[in-house]
């Protein structure tokens, strides 16, 4: 059974928002995308919270009460019985493994810095050295990870790829360089391609 149709509130910006895009175009899933402008206090409305109290997009409302407020939450459940999530309990482990370390090795580092940079206006001289060091190991280990393979999990697309497409593709706006990794380079073209993004 596939997930119902469904209401976003995000911010197009937003990697964490742009995995529930990717994931739902990609299934030909039907939704709302509403705006909201985390910089002028919108995800802080009343209304707002009374969608998700934490105040953080994205938000994903499937109507009767069910709302996931976590990305990679949302993307599960989104992706669940289709091709973007293994039938081997293994495997599916492994998306999950990626997941986990996607949120707290990755997304904090490389999608910080591109905040500072992309919504705050700072220059890349600006950043927190301690998160640049922690963005670029992230970086190295997907680029070690990749090496010989053509996605994180298996041998086709899954919710793992998305999840760290949406802040790596965009790195570069966080100051990092991406050209100095070929094999992570050529997985963002891959899975741009299979995903149909711009």
């Amino acid at each position: 059974m596939s997930a119902p149709a469904f209401t976003l509130y995000g911010d197009r910006r937003s990697g964490n928002c742009l995995k529930i895009v990717f994931a739902a175009d990609w299934l030909g899933l039907d939704y709302t995308f509403v705006d909201v402008d985390i910089m002028t206090g919108e995800s802080r409305t009343p209304e707002f919270l009374a969608v998700n109290p934490a105040g953080q997009v994205p938000a994903v409302d499937f109507g009767d009460g069910k709302i996931l407020a976590q990305s990679n939450a949302a993307l599960l459940y989104l992706a669940e019985n289709s091709a973007l999530l293994p039938d081997d309990p293994f495997l599916r482990a492994k998306v999950n493994e990626w997941l986990f370390w996607e949120q707290y090795s990755h997304e904090p580092y490389v999608a910080v810095c591109r905040f500072r940079m992309l919504y705050e206006g700072k220059g890349a001289d600006e950043r927190d050295g301690w998160r640049v060091e922690r963005g670029e190991q992230a970086l190295d280990h997907m680029e070690a990870q990749l090496a010989g393979k053509s996605f994180l999990v298996g041998e086709a697309l899954s919710v793992a790829d998305i999840a760290l497409l949406a802040y790596t593709r965009v790195a570069h706006e966080g100051g990092f360089d991406l050209t100095t990794r070929p094999s992570l380079s050529a997985w963002i073209k891959r899975c741009e391609t299979a995903l149909e993004l711009a």
